[in-house]
C-alpha cells in the first residue's frame, strides 16, 4: 500500500485530498505545518493558525488517520519572511506563496514526509500532474486544474520534475462546488469553511504592520507624473528605433525611469518599501480627477511616483526581462536554446488570464514580449509560461 503525507492546512480543499486519497486506498497521514508565531501581524478572524490546527486535526479523526503538527518556522522565516524583507527592501514585489510551494511545501514538508516513509506528498491545490515517455526516461507534467476559476498551477511555477515526482494533487480534476460537495457529503468540518486569504500558512496580514517588524517607516514623497511625460514618447521611440532585435528586446523590456523633476509633489509617505508598482490603495492622497495608482517606486531615494487612472502609460509594458540565474524550466527538457524564440501563452500574476507572448532566449537571459500590454509589473514578481494546459517554466522579473 502506497503511503501519502497530505499537508493538512485546516481548509476544505486539502480535507478533501486526504479524503479522496483514503477512498483509493493509500495509506494517508495529514500534517500541519506551523509557519508563523507572531500573531500580532495577523488579522486574528482571518485565518487563525490554531482554528485551522484544530479544524485539520478533527478532519483527520474523522477519516481516521494519524495526524501531527510540525513546526516550520524557523525555516519559514529563513526561507520566506527574510526573502519577503529583502525583496520589498529593494523596492522589489516578491510572491511569498509561490516561494513557500518551492522551498517549503515541496522542500521541507517534502522531505519530513518521506522520512516518515511516505512515497507521495498531497496537497489541497486546484492543478493536475500527469507524465509521458521521452528519450526513454518518464517526464513530469504540471497542468492547470480542472476549474479555470481556482487554477492554481501558477503557485507552483517553480518545481521541479524531482519534486513533482513525488507530489499528487488530488482535487485538481474537480470544480470547487464539487470538491464543497464532497466534504458535506463526508461529514468533514471545512465544508462550509471560507477560503484562507494572505499569505502561505500564515494568514492574512497587515502588510505594512508585517513590513514594520524589520523595514522601519521613513517619510518621503509622492510624485505624479503626467500621462504626457515626454519619457513615455522617448520609450516608444527607442523602441520604433530600435537597429536589430537585440536592441529592440532590451528597449522593449526595460523599466521606466522617473525623476521627480517630471512630475509635481502631490504628497508624503511612510515608506517607499511599503508600496508596489499597480497599488492603488494605501497613499491616502485625493484630489485628483481618476484614483493614483503606483508606477514605480525608489527605495534608495525614498520616493514614490505615480500617475492617474488604471489606463496611465507607466503602469503598461509589452516586454519583461529574467535573468539566466532566475530562468526555471518545469520541462527542462523543453528548455530553450541561446538564439531561439518560441511562442508561449503567459501570465505575470495569480488570476491573471493567459496572454498569447513571444519568448526569446539570448545570452544573457529570456525575454518575454507579450502581443497585448501588461499592467502592473514590477521586479521581482513571477512570470510563467504555458503551453495550452502545462506549465512550461517560470522565472522572476528583473
Amino acid at each position: 500500500m502506497k503511503r501519502v503525507v497530505v499537508g493538512l492546512s485546516g481548509g476544505v480543499d486539502s480535507s478533501v485530498a486526504a479524503y479522496l486519497l483514503k477512498e483509493q486506498g493509500y495509506d494517508v497521514i495529514g500534517l500541519f505545518m506551523k509557519n508563523w508565531h507572531d500573531d500580532s501581524v495577523t488579522i486574528s478572524d482571518e485565518c487563525p493558525w490554531l482554528e485551522d490546527s484544530n479544524d485539520a486535526l478533527i478532519v483527520a479523526q474523522k477519516l481516521g488517520i494519524p495526524f501531527q503538527t510540525i513546526d516550520l518556522s524557523t525555516q519559514y522565516k529563513e526561507r520566506i519572511v527574510d526573502y519577503m524583507f529583502n525583496e520589498y527592501e529593494k523596492g522589489r514585489t516578491p510572491n511569498p506563496d509561490v516561494l513557500c510551494n518551492r522551498e517549503i511545501k515541496f522542500d521541507i514538508f517534502l522531505k519530513t514526509a518521506l522520512e516518515l516513509g511516505a512515497d507521495y506528498v498531497a496537497t489541497g491545490h486546484y492543478c493536475r500532474k500527469s507524465s509521458i515517455e521521452k528519450d526513454g526516461e518518464q517526464v513530469y507534467q504540471l497542468l492547470a486544474g480542472k476549474d479555470d476559476n481556482k487554477d492554481q498551477s501558477y503557485f507552483l511555477c517553480q518545481l521541479n520534475q524531482e519534486q513533482l515526482s513525488k507530489a499528487l494533487f488530488p482535487v485538481g480534476d474537480l470544480e470547487k462546488p464539487e470538491v464543497r460537495r464532497i466534504a458535506k457529503e463526508a461529514d468533514l468540518i471545512t465544508a462550509e469553511k471560507k477560503d484562507s486569504q494572505g499569505l502561505c500558512f500564515i494568514g492574512k496580514v497587515r502588510l505594512p504592520d508585517f513590513l514594520q517588524q524589520k523595514l522601519k517607516p521613513k517619510a518621503g514623497k509622492v510624485y505624479e507624473i503626467p500621462a504626457d511625460a515626454p519619457v513615455f514618447e522617448a520609450y516608444q521611440a527607442k523602441i520604433k528605433n530600435a537597429a536589430n532585435e537585440e536592441e529592440w528586446l532590451k528597449a522593449i523590456a526595460a523599466p521606466f525611469f522617473f525623476h521627480p523633476s517630471m512630475g509635481k509633489e502631490v504628497g508624503d509617505h511612510r515608506g517607499a518599501h511599503y508600496y508596489t508598482i499597480g497599488q492603488r490603495k494605501g497613499l491616502g492622497i485625493g484630489g485628483t480627477v481618476e484614483p493614483l495608482f503606483v508606477i514605480d517606486t525608489n527605495t534608495e531615494s525614498n520616493v514614490i511616483f505615480t500617475g492617474q487612472g488604471k489606463d496611465h502609460p507607466g503602469l503598461k509594458r509589452f516586454g519583461i526581462f529574467v535573468s539566466n540565474e532566475e530562468t526555471h524550466w518545469v520541462r527542462e527538457d523543453l528548455r530553450m536554446k541561446v538564439g531561439e524564440m518560441k511562442r508561449f501563452q503567459a501570465r505575470i500574476r495569480y488570476r491573471e488570464d493567459l496572454s498569447s507572448a513571444t519568448l526569446y532566449q539570448k545570452e544573457e537571459g529570456l525575454y518575454v514580449v507579450f502581443d497585448t500590454e501588461r499592467v502592473g509589473v514590477a521586479a521581482g514578481q513571477f512570470v510563467a509560461w504555458y503551453d495550452g494546459e502545462e506549465l512550461i517554466g517560470s522565472g522572476t522579473i528583473g
